[in-house]
């Protein structure tokens, strides 16, 4: 490559560089009273007529939790939000970009196989022939009482052991090796 062609490929990062470091309008006065007055004419122009011609099915929308969901979210539902402790860095407390600083461009995602039929000896052969086979992962079907945290020789348990899955009560229970 050629000085010149050096050179310009420099300036070009230097300035994007440049461009990143000037602070956002994303949350300025400016910039919220902007994307309300988008919001209020999207709303206007474009929400009523429509909702008019094809309603929603229900009045009201809910999460799993029953947090009730708006029709649209912009910069205004987060402005208030301090991000290093609501958002955070990837790999940092409170994990919302995730437990990992790179998560998943330094390694592979873990490749699992749900297993635990059979007997305890035919489950723990499976396992060590999927690790054996790459499986970077293991997830396993327990019982009812061991999902349930309950021991296999309690009262409640009875019927329950041996119908499906895994039976785990204490890791002495078994040869885990």
């Amino acid at each position: 490559m050629s000085q010149k062609a050096k050179n310009y490929w420099r300036t070009k990062a230097e300035n994007f560089s440049h461009q990143r470091k000037k602070p956002g309008t994303l949350f300025d006065n400016k910039a919220r009273g902007k994307v309300a007055s988008l919001q209020r004419k999207w709303v206007r122009s474009t929400l009523k007529p429509w909702v008019g011609k094809l309603p929603e099915r229900k009045d009201t929308f809910e999460d799993p939790s029953g947090i009730s969901l708006r029709t649209v979210y912009t910069p205004l539902d987060v402005a208030h939000h301090e991000y290093e402790k609501e958002v955070g860095l990837p790999g940092e407390f409170p994990y919302t970009r995730g437990i990992y600083p790179t998560m998943y461009r330094g390694r592979p995602w873990t490749m699992r196989m749900f297993s635990g039929y059979g007997t305890p000896e035919e489950t723990n052969s499976r396992l060590k022939y999927l690790l054996k086979e790459g499986e970077t992962g293991l997830s396993i079907a327990f019982d009812m009482p061991t999902l349930y945290g309950v021991d296999a020789d309690h009262p409640r348990s009875e019927g329950e052991v041996g119908k499906c899955g895994v039976s785990v009560s204490s890791l002495r229970h078994g040869d885990y090796s």
